[in-house]
């Protein structure tokens, strides 16, 4: 059983289709990324699948299911536009969230402790929400959304405004989540995180799908002929080689149509080169996204 099934959807305001013939599933145990430019109708489809609004057609299920005031239970939802009372204490804050869904003050206590304490906040559960750095507001608001253990763990653009600590802390949570089967489905523009943390991918532009599956599957899809080499020695000019591009410790050598990439290695061979590290590129997912929206607007 999936944990998220959509099929077929579709939201129009008047004559724009903002989310058209949208299909995808999500797996217990995954990270999904959902990902598309500004306008691609990401936090549309977020809100229909929590039932916010509705699908002029198509259907959704959670858990098998049409969602319920039960299945809803099982969803922690981190929308983008954030909402904590100011004036509540920490540990306040969390426990009346809990108590939203059903769990106990005990049980919720207890959990909210055990939380701060991987997230290194426990020294902090007595103050007031307003007393907080933005990124530690956004941690407990992480806390908030999964502090009655949901199966189903929806993060739109969850590291907007986080430095690179709490980045680095919500990535790690957001893994051991996955790793305990929670299924997650996270939204952001920040296609480094996306392609770092995700399983799979859902790739949308104008209501539409443009790319879905695994990045491993997709990356081969759009490699360029070229090729990354670590070496020892002068490379000078080698025949079919058309440009050179240093990334770090690797060069990238691009290719001519005519060149492969054995006959590079072969050249390299005949030339003395030392060759440390021989793989062919594949492109990153920030170049992939703007490839492909580029030809979705052309």
């Amino acid at each position: 059983m999936f944990s998220v099934e959509v099929q077929h959807i579709l939201k129009a305001y008047g004559n724009r289709a903002v989310v058209n013939d949208l299909s995808f599933n999500v797996n217990q145990g995954e990270i999904f990324g959902l990902i598309g430019p500004n306008g691609a109708g990401k936090t549309t489809t977020i809100r229909m699948m929590m039932d916010i609004i509705k699908p002029d057609s198509g259907d959704i299920k959670i858990m098998g299911e049409k969602l319920t005031t039960s299945s809803k239970n099982e969803i922690g939802y981190l929308p983008e536009e954030r909402g904590l009372y100011k004036k509540l204490s920490v540990i306040d804050s969390i426990i009346y969230f809990a108590s939203l869904k059903g769990v106990d003050v005990q049980t919720s206590r207890e959990r909210a402790e055990k939380l701060l304490k991987r997230a290194e906040m426990l020294p902090h559960k007595n103050k007031k929400i307003e007393e907080l750095s933005r990124g530690m507001g956004q941690i407990i608001q992480l806390i908030v959304t999964i502090i009655h253990d949901p199966r189903l763990i929806i993060l739109d653009e969850p590291f907007a405004g986080l430095d690179p600590v709490n980045t680095q802390l919500l990535k790690e949570i957001i893994t051991e989540l996955r790793n305990q089967g929670k299924a997650i489905i996270m939204s952001t523009h920040r296609m480094n995180d996306i392609e770092e943390l995700s399983d799979r991918i859902l790739m949308i532009d104008k209501g539409r799908m443009v790319l879905y599956g695994d990045l491993t599957s997709i990356k081969p899809k759009y490699r360029n002929n070229s090729v990354l080499v670590e070496y020892e020695g002068e490379l000078g000019d080698i025949d079919g080689v058309t440009e050179k591009r240093v990334h770090n410790k690797a060069t990238e050598l691009m290719l001519d149509a005519k060149t492969t990439p054995q006959m590079l290695l072969g050249s390299l061979v005949r030339k003395g080169i030392a060759v440390n590290r021989f793989e062919l590129s594949t492109p990153s997912l920030n170049e992939i996204f703007i490839k492909v929206v580029g030809e979705e607007h052309e």
